[in-house]
C-alpha cells in the first residue's frame, strides 16, 4: 500500500466501495455472528449519558446508527462514511426500518460539523482504517462536547498465547480465502489482518485518547479479539491519565 496518508485514504476508500453489496454478508459469516454482541456494548456504552446529538462515524453500511436509533428514538442520529456506496446501503437500511436517520460523506480527519456538536460519537471498526490517528483523535474532540463521549470498537493485534495464534491463522489464512470469494475482493480481506496486526494495542490507543483529551478506560471482549474504548471529553489542564492502566483518575 503506497506512503502517503492521502493515497493510503484514496486506496481503502476505493477497497470498500468495492466490496459493499458484500459487506454485511461477510461481517456476519466471518464473525460467527459474535460481531452483533460488540456492536450492542458499544451502543449502550455510547447511551449511557443520554446524548441528545449522536454520529456514528465510519458507519459503513449503517450497522451502529440503526442500533443506536432503534434504542433512543428521540437522539438525532447522523451517520458518517467517506465511501458512498456504503452510504446508500445504510440510506435503502435505516429506511427499510423506518427510521430517520441523516446519513452524509465525511472525512474523519476533516470533519464537516462545528466544535462541540455531539454529545456522544461512536466508530466501529473504522477507526482503524484512518490515514492519521492523532489528526483523527484531535477532530473528535474537537466535535465532541463537554463531558461527551467517544466509542471506539476496534480489533487490537492478536492476544498472546494460544487464543491468539489460533486468531492470527484464521485472520491471515482464512479470513482472506473466504473473503475474496464471496466479496470478489482478495486484497481486502488480505488487508483487514494487515491493518489489525499495525493497530496501536488497547493501552497504547487508550494512551492515544488520553493526550486527545479524552479520560479513557477500555474492555476486553472474546479474549482480547475486540477491545471497546470509551472516552469523555475533559479539559486539558487536568489530564489524570495513566497509560500504563487505561484508566483515568480525576485529579491526579
Amino acid at each position: 500500500m503506497q506512503d502517503s496518508p492521502e493515497a493510503r485514504a484514496r486506496v481503502i476508500q476505493k477497497m470498500f466501495a468495492e466490496i459493499a453489496p458484500r459487506y454485511d454478508l461477510l461481517n456476519r459469516v466471518l464473525s460467527v455472528g459474535i460481531d452483533r454482541t460488540w456492536r450492542v456494548a458499544a451502543v449502550e456504552a455510547a447511551l449511557e449519558k443520554n446524548p441528545r446529538r449522536i454520529l456514528d462515524l465510519a458507519t459503513g453500511t449503517g450497522d451502529i446508527a440503526v442500533l443506536l436509533k432503534k434504542a433512543a428514538p428521540q437522539a438525532e442520529v447522523i451517520g458518517g462514511d467517506f465511501a458512498p456506496p456504503m452510504l446508500e446501503l445504510a440510506r435503502q437500511k435505516a429506511q427499510k426500518a423506518g427510521l430517520s436517520i441523516h446519513f452524509i460523506e465525511a472525512d474523519a480527519l476533516e470533519l464537516p460539523f462545528p466544535d462541540n456538536h455531539f454529545d456522544a460519537v461512536t466508530i466501529a471498526f473504522g477507526f482503524r482504517n484512518f490515514a492519521d490517528y492523532h489528526q483523527a483523535l484531535v477532530e473528535l474532540h474537537r466535535v465532541i462536547a463537554p463531558d461527551g463521549r467517544l466509542c471506539i470498537l476496534d480489533f487490537p493485534p492478536p492476544p498472546q498465547g494460544s487464543l491468539g495464534a489460533l486468531y492470527r491463522f484464521y485472520f491471515t489464512r482464512i479470513l482472506p480465502l473466504i473473503g475474496g470469494l464471496v466479496s470478489g475482493s482478495a486484497s481486502a480481506y488480505r488487508y483487514l489482518p494487515e491493518s489489525v496486526e499495525r493497530f496501536p494495542d488497547p493501552t497504547t490507543l487508550a494512551a492515544m485518547m488520553g493526550l486527545a483529551g479524552f479520560s479513557t478506560r477500555y474492555l476486553l471482549f472474546t479474549g482480547g479479539i475486540t477491545a471497546l474504548h470509551i472516552g469523555d471529553k475533559r479539559a486539558l489542564n487536568n489530564p489524570g491519565f495513566t497509560a500504563r492502566t487505561g484508566e483515568f483518575h480525576p485529579g491526579e
